[in-house]
């Protein structure tokens, strides 16, 4: 299955330094896709994410993986702080504590994930979501909905469907 990707570039990015890329900080909106996409092309908001996938399993790219999407804030994961630096931004639609993700959402997910693990060679211990890099300010994700999306990448993973190398 192939969902929708489209572009739709934020003002709310950094150009430099280059995104470290070395995993991905998964957020839900709470909004709707299209109140989410309205918000985050105002300047005003001054808050991205590298994409957004809607309930239907639709994406659009706010942020290149190369820049800088504001999407975390205060945070920090294996060590580091500023996860903006180093972690790609990946939204759903919806509040996860309301909605579970859809079927179309994980699959949509997987399909975004396999051309980035292979190009930055990725591994489940850089998958981590808004909750856990910073505990107490954040609650997304849901976690039991971390739980069922993290599940989901680790049987692709299993599966070979997510690879560090290219077959052969």
């Amino acid at each position: 299955m192939s969902f929708r990707e489209f572009t739709h570039l934020s003002p709310n990015r950094a150009l430099e330094p280059v995104n470290a890329c070395q995993g991905v900080l998964f957020h839900h909106t709470v909004l709707s896709f299209s109140e989410t996409l309205a918000k985050l092309s105002d300047p005003a908001s001054q808050v991205s994410y590298h994409g957004i996938i809607s309930k239907t399993g639709e994406r659009c790219v706010l942020v290149r993986d190369a820049e800088i999407a504001w999407h975390a804030g205060v945070s920090s994961f294996r060590g580091q702080s500023g996860c903006n630096r180093f972690l790609l931004g990946l939204a759903f639609e919806g509040d996860t504590y309301r909605y579970p993700l859809t079927n179309a959402q994980l699959q949509s997910v997987l399909e975004w994930l396999v051309p980035r693990w292979i190009r930055y060679g990725w591994s489940l211990e850089w998958m981590i979501d808004h909750r856990q890099v910073a505990p107490g300010r954040k609650n997304d994700l849901n976690p039991s909905e971390w739980q069922r999306l993290l599940a989901t990448i680790e049987g692709a993973v299993a599966s070979g469907a997510l690879v560090t190398r290219p077959p052969g």
